[in-house]
């Protein structure tokens, strides 16, 4: 179904006479003002950063991203790259004279380099699909990446007796593999990811790995530059089994693949220290949990003696990075909501560095973000906060300074909501249980609100105190926003994470009605305009909300799982999501899957419930979608379908999806609010 109908008509009119009322909030037309810094690549004399500046072009209607410099002195902004199209993973030469990037600039990702004191810039490949994980080599003479080789396929049907310019129709498509269409992606070509290398001058590109397997992501060195390392599933059964990866050594001598690690389970983001000595990488044993820590291991290449640094921390390691000197490790890890750094020598305690890393996700306020170090051991975080999307920070001598303001322009004269901490304990065990609430702006607690209880995707993720375009709509047309981390998310641990094993939805449903509870009693919340939405992960609380109590207004499920049985079997992760969230196949655990599924509870539903999916989502395929649709109407419920047509999983990757959704949601709240 198309999106032109009179929803539209009423959705406008419903935000129009918002921006007539008070046009110093937040309005759905922002979305194109706003910006945010992410990939931040560091000098060694910690002097320059550079970053990828991201904007929405309102023309296009797509993120368009040029690569900057800040100097972290004066503070002084300069482009190196501009242009309406994506240029992203800056890298610096060893010697720092040029900078290696990928654009879209010509129509298809290339690599190119900016030689910095000239200022001259060249596409030195001519690549046929789009390359990755871009890094020097030490020499600084050749660049690598990765790139998708597609294999050679013949079908083993031909049609005979087409007469010549006949026009029959398109040829049957024939799949066989396990992983045959991918979210974002589509239906996949059939073909493997492998490491290439290419003269830094331009040339010809020299695949490096080879096999039927998947190549790809960091790279690093030995000091010798002959040798590399890098994460792979090289296992027969690497379908079946996607995250036992391991680490390889690859000689660029003869091209010669060693296996470095061999345990079960991922190993990941292989770096050779400095002074070439050791090994660091992030990983753990597979128990077939939702969730465990990946811990940071550092193997003695002399030795071959490999130990785990991170034994007794309990959170996940993200993004390591050695220091200079090879004495220990930088990692960011999410900590209740937040992105941390800390410092982790090869042996000793740790040091938390900062607790301010902002994330760079742009429509609601997940963790994350980006830093890197200088060799003295100045840091460049991404720095953000719930009334900014990312900037540029650094922290010099343990103290933050940030170094640009890329949204006061859009922002500044704008009422954005405040945003507070809130910990409620669970009405099931007690628990403690960590949220957020952004208050309208103009708040006054002796009146009172609607209320939108907004639930994280995932499961296992976790949402903090950072800025979120639409967290902030909500709050402009009025409501006070509630998101909280039930248990099942991350950042609290490994045994909060895991309370969800084999047990999604559950509890977590308690946690959430805590939290509204909570607020409720705070006197500011109108008992009679109760709302509740959420994605992916929160489309199927949502669902579960709705067939557990009636106690909301109206409910806006998005891109949700309805029927765990027919979300394995449709979904583009599948063999993943039967081996980790569940206790083995649907067919084998047929009334587990079902008691777990929102459709179970269908007859219980008397909320007026709205859907909302991406046409193109093949992660919780629109298929989910429809089942809840068609299973509302014959119970006679108040619900409609909402359809985003091309969109994937990730329906805001275009800013007017981002406006769609949140307009369509906060249209049903305002119709169900009378």
């Amino acid at each position: 179904m198309k999106l032109h109908s009179p929803l539209v008509l009423l959705v406008a009119v419903s935000f129009c006479g918002v921006a007539a009322q008070a046009d110093n909030t937040l309005q759905l037309e922002n979305v194109f003002d706003l910006e945010y810094a992410n990939q931040i690549e560091m000098t060694n004399d910690g002097k320059t950063v550079y970053f990828v500046r991201n904007r929405m072009d309102i023309k296009s209607d797509r993120k368009i991203s040029n690569i900057w410099s800040v100097d972290s002195n004066s503070k002084q902004l300069q482009p190196l790259t501009s242009g309406v199209h994506m240029d992203y993973s800056p890298v610096l030469s060893p010697d720092e004279t040029r900078l290696a990037f990928i654009s879209t600039r010509d129509g298809s990702s290339q690599i190119y380099v900016k030689w910095l004191k000239t200022g001259a810039v060249a596409k030195i490949s001519n690549l046929t699909q789009s390359p990755s994980s871009l890094q020097w080599a030490p020499n600084g003479r050749q660049l690598l990446f990765s790139q998708f080789v597609p294999s050679k396929t013949v079908s083993p049907v031909n049609l005979p007796g087409k007469p010549d310019g006949a026009n029959w129709a398109e040829p049957a498509k024939y799949i066989d593999d396990v992983y045959y269409r991918a979210d974002g992606g589509g239906y996949t070509k059939p073909g493997f990811r492998h490491l290439f290398s290419i003269d830094a001058n331009g040339g010809n590109a020299r695949q490096l790995t080879s096999g039927d397997f998947d190549h790809s992501g960091p790279i690093s060195f030995a000091n010798e530059g002959d040798t590399l390392y890098f994460s792979a599933n090289r296992h027969v059964e690497f379908r079946l089994k996607p995250t036992n990866s391991e680490i390889y050594q690859l000689s660029l001598k003869d091209l010669q693949i060693t296996a470095i690690t061999d345990r079960v389970g991922p190993d990941n983001q292989p770096q050779v220290s400095p002074n070439g000595r050791y090994l660091a990488y992030t990983g753990y044993d597979d128990k077939q949990t939702n969730y465990e820590n990946s811990q940071l291991y550092i193997r003695d290449l002399e030795s071959g003696e490999t130990s785990s640094i991170t034994h007794d921390f309990d959170r996940n390691v993200g993004q390591i990075k050695w220091a200079d000197n090879s004495s220990g490790i930088f990692f960011s890890y999410a900590s209740e909501g937040k992105t941390m750094l800390a410092y982790q020598p090869r042996s000793g305690k740790r040091k938390v560095i900062t607790e301010q890393i902002g994330s760079v996700s742009f429509g609601r306020p997940y963790s994350g973000g980006d830093f890197d170090i200088s060799d003295d051991g100045d840091v460049a975080v991404t720095l953000a906060d719930t009334q900014r999307p990312a900037d540029v920070a650094v922290i010099k001598n343990g103290k933050m300074q940030r170094l640009t303001k890329l949204n006061d322009d859009a922002l500044g004269n704008k009422q954005l909501a405040k945003v507070e901490e809130i910990w409620v304990k669970s009405s099931h065990d007690g628990l403690p249980v960590q949220g957020w609430v952004a208050y309208p702006p103009g708040f006054d607690s002796s009146k009172k609100y609607p209320l939108i209880l907004e639930i994280h995707g995932g499961p296992v993720a976790n949402y903090g105190p950072h800025f979120s375009t639409e967290v902030q709509l909500f709050a402009a047309k009025g409501s006070v926003v509630l998101y909280m981390n039930p248990r099942g998310s991350d950042s609290y641990g490994k045994e909060f994470a895991q309370t969800i094993h084999h047990n999604y939805p559950s509890n977590d449903f308690d946690d959430l009605m805590t939290g509204v509870d909570a607020l409720i009693a705070k006197g500011f919340i109108d008992e009679s305009k109760l709302f509740v939405t959420g994605g992916s992960g929160g489309g199927v609380l949502t669902a579960w909300i709705v067939g557990h109590t009636d106690r909301f207004a109206a409910a806006v499920v998005a891109k949700p799982v309805i029927n765990w049985i027919s979300f394995v079997l449709t979904a583009d992760f599948y063999p993943f999501f039967a081996d980790y969230w569940f206790p083995g196949k649907p067919w084998d655990h047929i009334e587990h899957y079902m008691k777990r599924s929102p459709i179970s509870y269908v007859g219980n539903v008397k909320t007026p419930t709205m859907l909302l999916t991406g046409e193109a989502d093949y992660r919780t395929p629109i298929s989910e979608t429809e089942q809840f649709y068609q299973a509302l109407k014959l119970q006679g419920v108040d619900t409609a379908m909402v359809r985003i047509p091309d969109a994937s999983h990730g329906i805001t990757q275009r800013p007017s999806n981002l406006m769609a959704k949140v307009a369509y949601i906060q249209w049903w709240f305002d119709k169900h609010s009378q």
